[in-house]
C-alpha cells in the first residue's frame, strides 16, 4: 500500500458552534462496541500478519518512579528489535526490519533514550506538562515541553487540564492546547484527555474536538494512571470526532489508546474499530499508536503459538 504524505494539522480558529450541541448516547455506543467482540475475528495466518502490524504501532513506555538508565537501554533495544531471533527465523521476517513506533519516557530519561535510538527511525516521545495530573503552573508546563524538545524528543505527550472540561470552559482548553502546540515546534503533539476523569462521553467528544481545533496531531485516551483507561466506547467516540474533523477540515488526526490494552484479542478489536471507522490509512504509525508496552509480550507469545502450536511461558518474552 502506498502511504500518502501526511499534512500536519495547523489547527483552526475556536468555533464553539461546531461542537456545543454534541450529545453522545452511551447505550448506542456500547451496543456498537459489543459487536467487535462477538462477530469479528481474525484467525491463523491473517492474525499473525495483523499482529506484526500491531508491533509497528506500539509506543514502548516506561513511566515509573524507579526508572533507571539501564531499564531505558533495555526498552530501547526491545523497540529496535521487538521479536526474538528464533521467532523471526520461524516466521521468515528477518528482512522486514520490524521496529516499534516509539519509545516514551519521562524527561530525565530522554538523554539515555536518545543515544540508543539515534537515526533508528524509532520516535522518541516524552510525557510533559505536569504528567499525569497536569496541575503545575502553566508557564512551567510550557517550559517543560521546550526542555524535552531540546533534549531530543520529537513527540510530546501532554495532559490537558481536566477542570476546563468539567467546568465547560472550552476556550480556556483551546488556548492552553494551542500554547502547548506552539511550544512543541516541529515535534508532534499528542494530547492526553484522561478520559476516565472527564465525567461522560459527551465531554470526551467535545474535548476531542477542541484539542484538534487547537492543533493536536494526536488525541490520546489516557495517562495509564487513571482507574479507567482505554475502552472501546471511549475510543469509538474519539475516532468519530476524528472523522468529523477530517470531513470538516481535510486534516487527518492520529489516535492513541493507552492503558489497559495488554492482550492481542483487545488490540485486534481496536484495529478493527480503526479500519471500519476511519479506513486503512489510519492503520499506520503516523496516525495510530498503542500505548501498551505489556502488549508486546503477549504478541510474541501468540506468534510463538502460531509457529509451534504451543503457548510459551510469559517469562520467555520480557519487555525490558
Amino acid at each position: 500500500m502506498k502511504i500518502d504524505k501526511l499534512e500536519r494539522n495547523p489547527g483552526v480558529d475556536f468555533q464553539l458552534e461546531l461542537f456545543c450541541d454534541i450529545k453522545i448516547n452511551r447505550s448506542s455506543v456500547e451496543q456498537r462496541c459489543a459487536e467487535y467482540g462477538k462477530r469479528r475475528s481474525i484467525k491463523k495466518d491473517k492474525q499473525a500478519a495483523w499482529l506484526l502490524k500491531v508491533l509497528t504501532l506500539i509506543d514502548l513506555t516506561t513511566l515509573s518512579g524507579d526508572d533507571t538508565n539501564a531499564r531505558v537501554r533495555r526498552l530501547c533495544r526491545k523497540a529496535l528489535d521487538p521479536i526474538n531471533s528464533v521467532l523471526k527465523s520461524r516466521l521468515s521476517i528477518d528482512s522486514l526490519n520490524i521496529k516499534t513506533a516509539a519509545v516514551c519516557v519521562y524527561h530525565e530519561m530522554l538523554s539515555e533514550a536518545s543515544k540508543q535510538l539515534k537515526s533508528s527511525g524509532v520516535h522518541l516521545a516524552a510525557v510533559s506538562t505536569g504528567f499525569p495530573a497536569g496541575l503545575s503552573p502553566l508557564p512551567l508546563r510550557i517550559e517543560e515541553i521546550k526542555y524535552s524538545v531540546a533534549a531530543g524528543a520529537d513527540e510530546i505527550d501532554i495532559v490537558i487540564s481536566r477542570r476546563h472540561v468539567l467546568e465547560g470552559n472550552w476556550k480556556a482548553l483551546y488556548d492552553e492546547v494551542k500554547l502547548f502546540r506552539e511550544a512543541c515546534g516541529d515535534a508532534h503533539l499528542k494530547t492526553i484527555l484522561a478520559t476516565g476523569e472527564l465525567g461522560n462521553l459527551t465531554n470526551i467528544a467535545k474535548a476531542s474536538q477542541v484539542c484538534m481545533m487547537a492543533g493536536a496531531d494526536f488525541i490520546k485516551t489516557s495517562t495509564g494512571k487513571e482507574p479507567t483507561n482505554a475502552t472501546l466506547p471511549v475510543s469509538l467516540v474519539m475516532v468519530r470526532m476524528i472523522r468529523d474533523y477530517h470531513e470538516k477540515t481535510g486534516y487527518k488526526i492520529g489516535f492513541k489508546p493507552a492503558g489497559g490494552i495488554s492482550d492481542t484479542k483487545t488490540a485486534l478489536q481496536f484495529m478493527t474499530l480503526m479500519q471500519e471507522e476511519l479506513g486503512r490509512r489510519w492503520l499506520e504509525p503516523d496516525l495510530f499508536r498503542f500505548g501498551a508496552s505489556s502488549l508486546l509480550g503477549d504478541i510474541e507469545r501468540q506468534l510463538d503459538h502460531f509457529t509451534s502450536g504451543y503457548y510459551s511461558a510469559a517469562y520467555r518474552h520480557p519487555i525490558s
